[in-house]
C-alpha cells in the first residue's frame, strides 16, 4: 500500500481504515502500524502542515496510564522533554469550607499526570506515522482528502473518499470513526447520539510566571464553572477557564493585566506572579455520546463515541484507554489471521471497556452539574466530602488510581508494552 499523501490512488483494499488523523487516529494508526495488517488513514489536513487546526497550543493533562500507552507507542521519548511533570493538585471550591490535596509521593507514583502542549503531541504522533508509512507497504496515509460516504456490505465496508484529484474509493474489512465530535463517519454510519449543552464554554490560554510552579496544579470549582490551572515548562500555567456562554465574549475582550486579575481573583488568589498572558481560545462544552460504539464492521472512537466535559480532564485519556484496548483485540486477531471486522471481536473490546467510559462519563458529567447547584444540603455535602477524602488517604488512593486511569485490568499499550 504505502504512503499516499495527496494523492488518491486506484480502489485501495485494507484491514483497517481509520477516519480522522487527529489525536486519536493517529495514536490508533501507530499502535497498528508493526501488526501484520493493512491499515489507511484519512485525515482532510495535509500531513506536512506545521500546525493543523487539532494541534493546538491546549495544554493536554495526560495520566500516568496514558503516559504508558505513549510508552508503549515509542512516543513518549520524543516529547517527554517537553512534558511538565504534576507533583501536586490543590481541589477547592469557591465560597465553601473544605479543600482536597493530593500528592504524587505520597501516592507513591513519579507523577499524578503531565502536561503536554497539544501541538507538540501531534507533531511527534505525525512524525511516527509518516515514518511507518514510508518504512514498509501495509501504511497509508491518505491526506489532504475527506470522507464523502460509507456503504456496507456482509463483508466489507465502501468508503467513498475525496481530494483535489476527485473521488476514490476504498474498502475495508473495519471502519474506525475516529473523526471528532462532529463526525461525519458517525453521520454517514447511522449512529444517533445523545447529549447535553452544558451553556458554557472553556477559555484556554497559557499565562508565565514570575517564579516556579513546581509542579503544582489548580482546580476551583466556582458558581460559573471551574478553573483549572496546569503546570507547563518554562514556568507557566495553561489555564483552562470554564464559564458561562454568555460571558465568553466579555472575558476574551479584557486586556492583559485584567485577564490575569481576574485569574488571579477565580483562584481564590492563591496563584500569584501571572506576568504575561499568550493566545486566549474558546471551545464550547458539551456531553456528546454516541448511542452505538460497535456495529457492522465499524468502531466509534474517541470524540466521536464520547465528547465530556474537561472538569475532570478525562476526554483524551480516556480515549487512549479505548485505543490501549483496541489494539489488544485487533493485535490477537491480526497475528491470527482472522477478520478484524468480526462482531466477536467488536463485542470484545467493547465489554472490556464499557464499565471505565461509564463511570468517565458520569464523573465528569456529574461534576458538572453538581458544583454549580447551590442548595444548602449539597453545598454541605460538596465540602464534607472534599475534606473526607483529604483526611481519608485509602479513599485518596482509591480515586486518584481511577482518575490516573491505573485500575483494573489494563491493555499491554497501558502496561507501556507493545501491542
Amino acid at each position: 500500500m504505502g504512503a499516499q499523501r495527496g494523492s488518491m490512488p486506484a480502489p485501495l483494499d485494507c484491514d483497517c481504515l481509520i477516519i480522522g488523523g487527529g489525536l486519536v487516529g493517529a495514536s490508533l494508526a501507530c499502535a497498528l502500524a508493526d501488526l501484520p495488517m493493512r491499515v489507511a488513514v484519512v485525515e482532510p489536513v495535509a500531513s506536512s502542515e506545521a500546525d493543523p487546526p487539532s494541534f493546538d497550543d491546549r495544554g493536554l493533562a495526560l495520566s500516568p496510564s496514558s503516559q504508558r500507552i505513549l510508552a508503549g507507542l515509542q512516543i513518549w521519548p520524543g516529547i517527554s522533554p517537553e512534558a511538565t511533570a504534576i507533583r501536586r493538585i490543590h481541589v477547592s471550591h469557591e465560597g465553601y469550607f473544605g479543600v482536597t490535596r493530593l500528592e504524587a509521593a505520597a501516592l507513591g507514583v513519579p507523577a499524578l499526570g503531565y502536561v503536554v502542549i497539544a501541538r507538540a503531541l501531534g507533531r511527534a504522533l505525525q512524525g511516527a506515522l509518516r515514518a511507518a508509512a514510508a518504512d514498509g507497504d501495509r501504511l497509508s496515509l491518505l491526506c489532504p482528502a475527506r470522507l464523502e460516504s460509507i456503504t456496507t456490505h456482509p463483508d466489507r465496508i465502501e468508503a467513498r473518499i475525496a481530494n483535489y484529484q476527485g473521488v476514490g474509493s476504498v474498502t475495508t474489512r473495519l471502519l474506525v470513526a475516529a473523526d471528532g465530535s462532529d463526525s461525519k463517519a458517525r453521520q454517514c454510519l447511522g449512529v444517533d447520539t445523545d447529549g447535553r449543552d452544558y451553556g458554557q464554554a472553556a477559555v484556554v490560554a497559557n499565562i508565565s510566571l514570575a517564579g516556579p510552579h513546581e509542579g503544582l496544579a489548580y482546580e476551583r470549582f466556582t458558581a460559573g464553572g471551574p478553573l483549572a490551572l496546569l503546570p507547563l515548562t518554562m514556568q507557566r500555567y495553561v489555564a483552562v477557564w470554564a464559564m458561562a456562554t454568555n460571558e465568553v465574549e466579555q472575558i476574551m475582550r479584557l486586556d492583559e493585566p485584567s485577564f490575569l486579575a481576574a485569574i488571579h481573583e477565580r483562584s481564590g488568589r492563591r496563584v500569584s506572579g501571572l506576568v504575561k498572558l499568550g493566545a486566549r481560545r474558546t471551545y464550547p462544552l458539551k456531553l456528546i455520546t454516541a448511542r452505538r460504539q460497535i456495529g457492522p464492521r465499524f468502531v466509534v472512537l474517541g470524540n466521536a463515541a464520547h465528547t465530556v466535559h474537561p472538569n475532570a480532564a478525562q476526554g483524551l485519556n480516556l480515549a487512549l484507554r479505548d485505543v490501549a484496548g483496541l489494539a489488544d483485540c485487533l493485535a490477537a486477531v491480526a497475528r491470527a489471521g482472522r477478520d478484524p471486522g468480526d462482531p466477536d471481536v467488536l463485542r470484545r473490546y467493547l465489554d472490556s471497556r464499557r464499565a471505565d467510559q461509564r463511570r468517565v462519563v458520569a464523573l465528569s458529567d456529574g461534576l458538572a452539574r453538581l458544583f454549580y447547584d447551590d442548595r444548602f444540603p449539597l453545598t454541605l455535602g460538596r465540602g464534607l466530602a472534599m475534606l473526607a477524602i483529604d483526611l481519608c488517604p485509602p479513599l485518596k488512593r482509591a480515586l486518584c488510581e481511577r482518575a490516573m486511569g491505573l485500575h483494573g485490568r489494563q491493555a499491554r499499550l497501558a502496561r507501556g508494552l507493545s501491542p
